[in-house]
């Protein structure tokens, strides 16, 4: 098995990247993607509802200029209170 914490992803700069985000409600996804991409151009598209329906996932994509700001996008989301999860 690898171990990829040990190897450092490299890409470049500026890219699109995409967030997947895990949330009860589509309301939810919107609300997340409004509050932490405020001023920037993004795409939000339905992805997966989970088995049962009490979950749903959303792709979030937007450019962003370096890895800190992939970074910071990341934990904005994750600390949402709409979103459960982001991948």
């Amino acid at each position: 098995m690898i171990d990829l914490s040990k190897h450092k992803l490299e890409l470049d700069y500026p890219c699109n990247w995409e967030y997947k985000l895990i949330v009860y409600d589509e309301s939810g996804a919107k609300e997340a993607a409004k509050v932490v991409l405020t001023k920037r151009d993004y795409k939000i598209t339905p992805s997966k509802v989970s088995k049962k329906g009490k979950f749903k996932s959303f792709t979030v994509s937007t450019l962003v200029h370096n890895e800190e700001e992939r970074v910071m996008l990341f934990e904005d989301f994750r600390a949402h209170e709409a979103v459960k999860m982001v991948i």
